[in-house]
């Protein structure tokens, strides 16, 4: 494990979670307040990410860092639901997720507020809801290191990290309804063994998203939770990389933006929001903020 990072970007899916997007509060200076987050525990219990707006507000500059862009396509559009502080809440008991949420929430709560939280789960053994594995084709090892964090580019930013968050809304009675072939061809892999379809159509999700399809290759580390409340379910999509670029990359080609051909998985789910963040590095004595000037 790479200690320069936070460690919680690197390791497994824990059972449990919950994402946290806060805004700022604009009559609150936030200097003092995000000081306090060089105390949190550096032990993968939380994974925290800061946005554009935090960042210009604070006068600082991190390279590569942007907005989520509100994107339209043929048939399907994302939405931008960007804010200023993001935080992921990771743990085995959703006792103990809940009371690290909360504790996150009281510590920032002079200078931020809470736009929207929503609880996280591992299905089975890390799998989609409609019962497909999510990130098969995830980097390993040292393949993971290059492609989720910043490196060579000095103190303060080496060990970062830059975050996409969506959360998705299934609609799993209109995907059940299709015939088991329908459906792996929209995601282009079988369920009964999760191996690739050779003959999977040009809109299959495998097809649409294949990482070293791009020029440069898009490659990210996904980190997705499936959620599920009394409004719906799905899943929050995590994508850690060492910049923006290879998600942004992926995300316009499965909107057709590329060739007028719409990534299958719209035909059961679409975006509720959509935001990018700046994960800053860590160490054994704590969170790295250096590069906001604390």
């Amino acid at each position: 494990m790479n200690r320069a990072s936070q460690c919680g970007i690197l390791e497994e899916i824990p059972a449990h979670g919950r994402v946290l997007a806060f805004h700022q509060r604009t009559e609150v200076s936030p200097e003092q307040v995000l000081a306090t987050l060089s105390n949190l525990p550096v032990d993968g219990r939380y994974v925290v990410g800061f946005g554009l707006g935090l960042v210009q507000g604070l006068q600082k500059e991190i390279p590569g860092l942007r907005a989520f862009p509100v994107l339209t396509g043929p048939g399907c559009s994302l939405p931008s639901t960007q804010a200023d502080l993001w935080c992921w809440v990771r743990g085995e008991n959703p006792g103990d997720v809940l009371h690290h949420a909360r504790a996150f929430s009281a510590l920032v709560a002079a200078a931020f507020t809470l736009a929207q939280g929503v609880e996280l789960f591992k299905y089975g053994s890390g799998l989609d809801l409609t019962g497909y594995e999510d990130g098969t084709e995830n980097p390993k090892g040292d393949d993971a290191l290059h492609a989720a964090l910043v490196a060579g580019c000095g103190a303060g930013l080496d060990g970062s990290s830059f975050v996409a968050v969506q959360q998705w809304q299934h609609d799993l009675a209109r995907f059940e309804a299709y015939p088991r072939a329908q459906q792996d061809q929209i995601f282009g892999r079988r369920l009964q063994d999760n191996e690739e379809m050779e003959d999977a159509p040009a809109y299959a999700h495998v097809k649409r998203t294949a990482q070293e399809s791009f020029s440069p290759e898009a490659f990210v580390l996904r980190r997705s939770m499936p959620w599920a409340d009394a409004s719906g379910e799905g899943l929050v999509f995590i994508a850690f990389g060492r910049s923006l670029d290879a998600y942004e990359a992926q995300l316009r080609r499965m909107m057709g933006l590329e060739d007028g051909i719409m990534d299958g998985l719209f035909r059961f789910t679409r975006p509720l929001t959509g935001s990018y963040y700046w994960c800053h590095p860590a160490s054994e004595q704590g969170l790295d903020l250096s590069m906001l000037g604390l």
